[in-house]
This record gives structure tokens, sequence and C-alpha cells, in this order.
């Protein structure tokens, strides 16, 4: 008999519904009729051998715990969400729960779908690139006698000559195993074509990963590939590369080799050999720090070798702008880059470069990464080292985005800023209603209940949003008195509040939605006023030396 009222102790004391022994969609009357039954059964008196009685004592109190929690509608909705940690109520029982059944439900389950929808993206990791170029040399390279024989000559012809559209998804197939698909399609002066790749990986350990690429496309042909990344030691890693390329001209097999190493915690060398129709060899250095970005790169090869050196400074700004510049020369000619970038919202950032070069010409690019999609516009302006293109290149880009940001991004920001407090506040001012009044009602259950009699006495306290200027008379009506419920909160002579917004606490409510707010006390311990101010999320202890109120002599 007490073994198995131990097994059944055990297996029973998994969660409630187990415990009563119902399924989690057991109407009221089921759970009542489980729970008289069970108490009967369990009930302490019928048991004489002590060591049962005591057992039999356990699961009795098991079981009304598990009926109080699922028998209240409020209270088996945070349990079938939260758990057990949901219930824990630290010393304001009156107070009821803000939310009613339906709504936690239909919260938990739009948490749980945003989730799905972040896991999805992270486990697919989706890659896209857009580039639209844009010739635009009849801006500054114009020949007079062609526009004279065509009709509306006088306006300069723009037209954008090459596009290309690249994206890749990544599936995982193993926790070791990774499918990725990638495919890309180009035109240029109306010719074009596309290619598509398959590449599995395999994560061999925790120093090294191999993958085999397969592709296919109309103008180079079918590829194959092998790609392997070692960690040498701990500070230098090896990546090893291999393919064969079936093209119309016979087989183009190439080769590379990559070899790098940290040189101090934010330099990083790199060693490279290529063979093949591109062969070179290739050494560069890179730094990395909290404020720059620093490149230093040389390459010997066939038919291109060059040096090429580039900065970047990183302002420590909310947009985290960037400003940039780079020179590279070699057999080609010599270009020279320079440009900025910056954050325009949580999820995008706006660049620009100029490109000056012998004999390139001048061109402008324009970059928008927004997440994992990046958008390109090359616009290429000159073929010559006109002064003119250079300086309309620079300022023509400043001053599109000061006025683009200034007269539609800050009032379209602004606009939605007001515009979600506003909503906010029309969606909440039901539910602080309700707060208000439960608040009322659980500061006068508490006032019935309890004499004050601790060393620790709140005299006053207030929250919500302070004004010094005394003619604006509509914000006093934004303070709330919150002397009882903070009174109630009060244990052992010591009030503890954490870094939470104290509008959750017991008894409390927001005067002011979406305003900045802060907790004013006046208190006495042990015959001593003291006064202090605590922002809305700053935790706060007392008593404290520090509040104590310096008495007039």
């Amino acid at each position: 008999m007490a073994a198995s009222l131990d097994d059944e102790f055990e297996f029973n004391n998994q969660d409630y519904y187990s415990l009563l022994n119902v399924r989690k969609e057991a109407t009221l009357e089921e759970l009542k009729a489980s729970y008289r039954r069970l108490c009967m059964l369990y009930h302490p008196d019928k048991h004489r051998d002590p060591e049962l009685k005591r057992q039999a004592e356990q699961l009795f109190n098991q079981v009304h715990q598990a009926y109080e929690v699922l028998s209240d509608a409020h209270s088996r909705a945070i349990y079938d969400i939260f758990g057990k940690k949901g219930l824990e109520v630290e010393g304001w029982e009156v107070v009821e729960r803000k939310r009613t059944p339906a709504e936690i439900r239909e919260e938990y389950e739009r948490l749980q779908r945003e989730r799905e929808e972040r896991r999805l993206q992270q486990r697919t990791n989706p890659k896209g690139t857009i580039s639209v170029g844009v010739d635009a040399t009849d801006l500054f390279d114009r020949y007079d006698e062609d526009f004279e024989e065509m009709p509306g000559g006088g306006f300069p012809h723009i037209e954008i000559n090459k596009m290309h559209i690249s994206q890749s998804i990544e599936a995982p197939l193993t926790n070791s195993d990774t499918a990725v698909l990638s495919g890309s399609l180009s035109t240029h002066n109306g010719n074009g074509g596309g290619n598509i790749n398959m590449t599995v990986r395999r994560v061999m350990s925790a120093k090294g990963w191999g993958e085999v690429e397969l592709g296919a496309g109309d103008i180079l042909g079918p590829l194959i590939g092998l790609k392997v990344f070692r960690n040498l030691t701990p500070r230098c890693f090896l990546t090893a590369q291999c393919g064969l390329q079936f093209s119309p001209r016979g087989l183009r097999p190439s080769c590379s080799l990559m070899t790098a190493r940290h040189l101090d915690q934010n330099t990083m060398g790199y060693l490279q050999w290529r063979w093949g129709p591109n062969s070179a060899m290739t050494t560069s250095l890179v730094r990395d720090t909290k404020s720059s970005h620093f490149t230093l790169a040389l390459q010997l090869g066939v038919p291109h070798s060059y040096l090429m050196m580039s900065y970047q400074y990183k302002f420590q700004d909310e947009d985290q702008t960037k400003v940039k510049g780079s020179v590279k020369t070699g057999w080609f000619g010599t270009v020279v880059e320079y440009g900025a970038e910056r954050k325009i919202s949580r999820h995008s950032v706006l660049s620009a470069t100029v490109s000056i070069g012998v004999p390139q010409g001048v061109t402008l690019k324009i970059k928008l990464a927004r997440a994992s999609q990046t958008y390109l516009f090359p616009v290429h302006l000159t073929d010559q080292l006109l002064p003119s293109a250079v300086f309309y290149a620079t300022v023509g880009p400043l001053l599109v985005y000061m006025a683009i940001h200034r007269l539609v991004i800050i009032p379209y920001t602004q606009a939605q800023k007001e515009q979600e407090l506003e909503l906010q506040r029309k969606s909440s001012a039901t539910d602080i209603a309700k707060k208000k009044q439960e608040a009322e009602s659980a500061v006068s259950t508490r006032m019935q209940k309890h004499s004050y009699s601790w060393c620790l006495i709140i005299l006053n306290a207030w929250y919500g949003k302070f004004v010094s200027d005394t003619s604006q008379k509509q914000e006093k009506a934004k303070v709330i008195d919150v002397t009882v419920p903070l009174q109630c909160l009060v244990k052992d002579s010591k009030l503890i509040l954490t870094e939470a917004s104290k509008a959750g606490l017991p008894g409390f409510y927001d005067p002011c939605v979406g305003e900045e707010k802060s907790l004013k006390l006046l208190y006495q311990f042990r015959g001593v006023m003291h006064q202090v101010i605590s922002a809305d999320t700053e935790p706060l202890r007392i008593p404290k030396q520090s509040h104590r109120i310096e008495s007039e002599s």
C-alpha cells in the first residue's frame, strides 16, 4: 500500500492536470467531480498508519492546490501558458489579473507566431542583391551635333544599361548539414544570362567544415567545386577551394588557397593564392576597431596587379554614421573613392560613394541595405575627369538626403510615433480604468486588513508625470496617489522595487501612457522623515540614510 501510494504520488505530481487525472480541456464540472473523488480517496482521516497518513496529507494538499488554480479561469489561463512560475504572487493576492484568459491566449499565440517567423528566417537565412546600372554620361559628355539631329534632343539621354539580381536561401538538413540554393540573372546592353548553384555544407568538427558546389548556367556552363575550411590554431585558419568549369571553350580548372592569422586583437593578416583564368597572389592587412576600419592590400597577377589602401571612420552616434575613403592603383589605372554611410531606420542603412578614376571616369554609387537585402545603384556620370561631375556627384546626394530627411523622414517618423502613442493610449484606456478600479478595491481591502504598525511608514507617495510649471494644470491629473499600495509592499521595515516599470506593481496603473514617469516618496523611519524621487525604471531600496531630511535648527 505504501509503495503504491508513493508511486501514485510521484506520477501524479507531474502537473496539475495529471494530478487531478483530467484532460487539459476538462470542464469545470469534470474538475469538481475529479476533485471530490480524490479528496475522498486521499483524506488523511481515512488512514491510520502514520506514514500513509503523512503521504495522504501531502497528496490532499496538492489536489486542493491544483483545483484552486484550475477552477479559476484567470489562474488556469496563466498556468496553461506560463506554468507554475506565472502563478507566483508576492503579497498582493487581492489584485485581479490584468487580462482575460482569451486575451492571454491571444497574446501568447501572437508571440508564438512571431517567434516561428523569426526562427524560420534564421533557418533559411535569405539573402538578396539587386543592382541597377544607370548610364548618365549625356549629362556631362554631350555631343551637340547629335542632339540637333534628334527630335527633343535638347534633353540628355539617361538609360539603364545593366541589371543584376541574385538570391540565396539556406535549408538545414541535419544538425551538421546545410543546403544552400542560389541563383542570379544579369543583363548588360541587351545581352544577358543566368546561373543557378546548389551547395551542400557539412560541419565536420568545431575546427572545420567542407562543402560541395554544383552549378549550371547559360554562359559559362556546368560547374563542380569543392571548398574546405580548417582552423589550424586558435589564431590561424586555412581555406582551400578548387573547381572545374565546363565552358564552350573546354574545361577550365581553377584553384585557390587562403590563410589568415590574428596578429592582435583587432588586426588580421591574409595571404591568398589563385590559379586559373585570373591567377594572382594577394596579401592584405585589415585592422578593425570600435572607431575605425583600415585595409591595405597588394596583388600581383595576370592580368591585374594593384595596390589598395582604404580607411573608414566610425562616429559613435545613434545613426552609426561612417565616412570612408580609398585609393587603388595598378595596371588598369588609378581609382579614388570617398563616401559616407548612415543608418536611416531600424533595419536600413544608406550609403553613397563617389568613384573617380583614370580611365574609368566619374561614377556615383548609391547603396541601400535593408535587413538581408541589398540594393545597388551605380550611376556612371562621365568617362572623363570633369570637375563639374565630381562636384555634382559629391554635393547633389548630400543636398537631396538633407532635404528628404528634413521634409519627409523626420515628419513621417514623428507622425508615426504620435500615431502609435495615440493608438496605445486608446487601447489602454479601458484597461487603465479597470486597473484603477482594482487598485482602489485592493487599497480598501488592505486598509481593513492591516494597521500601520511598521517601523517604516509611507506617509505620502505619488506616481506619474510631475511638472514644475504650476500653470499647466492639466498635467496634475497625470499623478496618482499610491501611498497605501506601497505601504502594503513593505516587508521587515524595508521596501525594495526592481528596475521594471512601476506601473505593473500591485495597486498601480499608468496615468500617462507613453510619457516619462517618476515616483515621489515621503516616508518615516524610526521617527525620522525621509524623502526621495525615483525614475520609473530605476531600482529603489528604502530606507536609506541619503534620503533623510535634515531638520531645521
